[in-house]
């Protein structure tokens, strides 16, 4: 892949320091490495796919919010 094939996405710092600590032995060899995987496995199911017009209930949507939260993008 060449350089201009990638682009930076920021996140905050602390948020990068716990994902950091959190694949020490997992066999990633970095934070990006470990990002670009779950990234693309969210994007490759369909469930969450923008293109779904499914209405979620509500236990999914708390399921939803409760990882996003595990990750420190909710407080």
């Amino acid at each position: 892949m060449a350089a201009n094939d990638k682009a930076t996405i920021k996140i905050p710092r602390n948020l990068y320091n716990n994902l950091k600590v959190l694949i020490e032995e997992s066999g990633f060899d970095s934070v990006t490495d470990f990002v670009v995987y779950v990234l693309r496995d969210i994007a490759s199911t369909p469930k969450l796919s923008v293109k779904d017009d499914r209405i979620w209930n509500k236990r999914e949507v708390e399921l939803v919010k409760e990882k996003l939260r595990q990750l420190g993008y909710l407080g």
